[in-house]
């Protein structure tokens, strides 16, 4: 079984995805992981993250790079966004996420394109979203959690604004609702009842879906 979860930063695809996969026993990926250690092992190469080939470079990025804390940052946020633009990048990490959800099994990704372009023939396809304004909150909420950074609520909620318009305006796949995908907005959810919400929404497309006669 393959469960694509797609949505914009901060939604809660993340926490969503994690906690299907707990719940059904599959593994996880957060493909956005990928793009940002991308992002920051072009900083860490003096790289130019707007150039596709500083960009393509930093794709070879060693295991290492993925435990990074900064990878967590806004700031390398940002730059995940900005090297995901680049087409030859995103084919360079187009095999290894769909390796991971083709594996025996099936498994749980999450990330921008996945139910688009990644997997489109995934079992489930989840949009999650919810308005910038709460997306803004609960980032600023996390940064505060790990000991702040200075950045203000506003500074995260037009950092977000603008990584949207990149992610989906983009060319090459972009962050886009698949035509058959659930849409959950986690806007005025807490945790526990965006996960219950989805969980309830897979539990019934499963259902659905063998139902239906082959």
């Amino acid at each position: 079984m393959i469960i694509a979860v797609d949505g914009p930063t901060a939604s809660g695809k993340g926490t969503i995805a994690k906690a299907l996969a707990a719940h059904y026993g599959l593994p996880h990926l957060d493909t956005g992981l990928l793009y940002r250690a991308v992002g920051r092992q072009v900083a860490l190469q003096g790289g130019d993250p707007d150039k596709a080939d500083d960009a393509l470079a930093a794709c070879d990025f060693p295991d290492a790079v993925l435990s990074d804390p900064e990878l967590r940052t806004e700031h390398t946020g940002g730059l995940a966004s900005r090297v995901s633009i680049h087409p030859e990048v995103r084919r360079a990490l187009y095999d290894r996420q769909r390796s991971f959800a083709m594996q025996p099994g099936g498994a749980v990704l999450d990330g921008r394109d996945i139910g688009t372009v990644i997997a489109p023939e995934a079992d489930v396809k989840l949009f999650v979203t919810a308005t910038v304004e709460a997306r803004a909150e609960r980032r600023f909420r996390e940064m505060e959690d790990r000991g702040g950074g200075g950045t203000t609520l506003a500074d995260i909620a037009a950092n977000l604004r603008r990584r949207d318009e990149r992610d989906s305006g983009r060319k090459d796949a972009p962050l886009a609702i698949a035509s058959d995908a659930y849409v959950i907005d986690t806007t005025g959810l807490d945790r526990a009842e965006a996960i219950s919400a989805v969980i309830e929404i897979v539990d019934s497309a499963l259902k659905a879906r063998a139902a239906k006669p082959r």
